[in-house]
């Protein structure tokens, strides 16, 4: 069925087109949060604007990602593609060379006085939300690995694993992905350094925009207990993992059966469609073939106490979970374990049970996606030659995801009951929706653009269902902003 034709290459005369349709909506967001002033006003790292300004250069890396590229040197492709600058309104943008050394003016105030103003624009899109979205703000941290082959790059190290590059830590908003700080540190730095810090900035960011609760997750790292009393008299809840240290082994040990109770697990809601056949474990059966080890869970059981930590004045909930787990090799049985996984919470037990402590704990996971994804759209990369310019590369790249999450929560559902929940629904897709598939559906449309006297028009060459919530963003941005 497929065939080959016989094809021609012209270049049109006139028309100019882009692959990238789905821009014109991104543009019509910057101007609508009227980010250019944003960032100018933040950091005036160019005494003279001859041609580029401050937000040039920052909107300049952040579209390439979502115009296709994934790296500095993709922005050539940019500047020479003439739809594209009339696209973005632009007569010429800066090469990759520009950019790095616009990255490499930064020192650490700039960088922080960025992050700043990309928070005061966050704030905006916040306000725009319905009431409800205030109830609770949930603030994450985690560091990652970002490595690089590059040996003449200062400030990368060598970790744990034995990988080169830099360490960054990630504070995100869990209730949207949104990165609310990223700090680049060396290859080598734990994982908590400098965490507290951030996390006091992020809940104080969360609080002056109105959040009425807020909530601090993370994993064992994270646990710094010279922390809690603070935390705990300022009125913020957090969860965090705790090692299993051999007095909390003790303790969990010495428990009575009577304070032990199964763990219920929450269920996956049910399958739309009629059930399918179960498919063989093939990996099962590998595994027994080649007689590895294998540990299957059995059971899980959960109970608490109450613990004071060495640094702290007063005792705080702590959960535990026993997990029964049959170890085999092959089909032959070779003996039981019991590990235990613990949890410390200010939480109260009226305001949460125990399981749901585990499942909150258990939640911070998803933020292993949001990392993932600002690697993905390129955001968490180290081009360039030193630790603080390429720190600013990742902030400002990272603005990408956020214009990524910002053009969903902009949707405000209105028009009958029917209409506001598919709305809604859209919106809540889109938020989730990691980037590639953002950039294929919403970004990745071919656009004729025509150029009026005082209007720039996207032809869009083509229709698909995928369209929609496009459309959809567009309308809501002709919408002014709430106040």
């Amino acid at each position: 069925m497929v065939v080959t034709p016989a094809i021609k290459y012209e270049l049109s005369d006139k028309q100019q087109a882009i692959s990238a349709g789905g821009l014109g909506t991104i543009m019509q967001l910057i101007g609508q949060l009227d980010l250019r002033r944003t960032i100018n006003e933040a950091i005036p790292l160019l005494k003279i604007h001859l041609p580029y300004d401050e937000a040039d250069h920052v909107f300049n890396m952040a579209l390439n990602l979502l115009a296709g590229g994934s790296c500095l040197d993709h922005l050539e492709l940019r500047r020479t593609d003439e739809a594209y600058l009339n696209a973005v309104g632009a007569e010429r943008i800066p090469d990759p060379t520009t950019a790095g050394d616009f990255c490499r003016r930064f020192g650490q105030a700039e960088v922080m006085l960025l992050m700043q103003a990309f928070n005061r624009v966050r704030n905006k899109v916040w306000q725009q939300q319905p009431d409800e979205f205030f109830d609770v703000a949930i603030i994450e941290a985690d560091g990652t690995m970002v490595e690089t082959c590059g040996e003449k790059k200062q400030g990368i190290e060598m970790n744990y694993k034995k990988q080169w590059g830099y360490h960054p830590l990630v504070v995100t908003l869990a209730n949207t992905g949104e990165p609310l700080y990223v700090v680049n540190r060396s290859g080598n730095r734990p994982s908590h350094e400098q965490a507290p810090f951030y996390v006091d900035l992020a809940i104080d960011q969360c609080r002056k925009a109105g959040f009425r609760k807020i909530i601090v997750r993370g994993d064992t790292d994270f646990a710094l207990t010279e922390h809690f009393d603070r935390w705990d008299a300022e009125g913020v809840e957090f969860v965090f993992g705790v090692d299993a240290m051999p007095n909390l082994v003790k303790i969990a040990d010495s428990l009575e059966n009577t304070e032990w109770k199964p763990l219920r697990r929450r269920h996956k809601s049910p399958p739309k469609t009629a059930r399918r056949r179960k498919r063989p474990n093939y990996k099962q059966a590998i595994v027994e073939e080649n007689g590895y080890q294998n540990k299957r869970l059995q059971r899980e059981s959960i109970a608490e106490f109450d613990y004071q930590p060495g640094k702290c004045a007063r005792s705080y909930r702590m959960v535990v979970v026993r997990k029964e787990v049959e170890v085999t090799r092959g089909q032959q049985k070779l003996f039981d374990d019991e590990p235990y996984f613990f949890y410390v919470s200010n939480a109260t037990a009226s305001t949460k049970s125990a399981r749901q402590i585990v499942f909150a704990a258990n939640d911070r996971c998803d933020q292993e996606n949001t990392i993932s994804q600002l690697k993905a759209c390129g955001a968490l990369a180290a081009p360039l030659d030193n630790l603080v310019s390429n720190w600013a590369y990742m902030v400002i790249t990272s603005l990408a995801w956020s214009l990524k999450v910002w053009s969903g929560m902009v949707i405000r559902p209105r028009g009958s009951a029917k209409a506001q929940q598919q709305q809604a629904e859209t919106k809540r897709r889109v938020i989730r929706m990691d980037f590639h598939t953002f950039r294929q559906c919403l970004i990745q449309i071919p656009a004729q653009i025509i150029r009026r006297s005082r209007q720039l028009i996207y032809r869009l060459l083509s229709y698909r269902v995928s369209m929609e919530p496009l459309l959809l963003i567009h309308a809501n941005l002709c919408r002014p902003l709430r106040c």
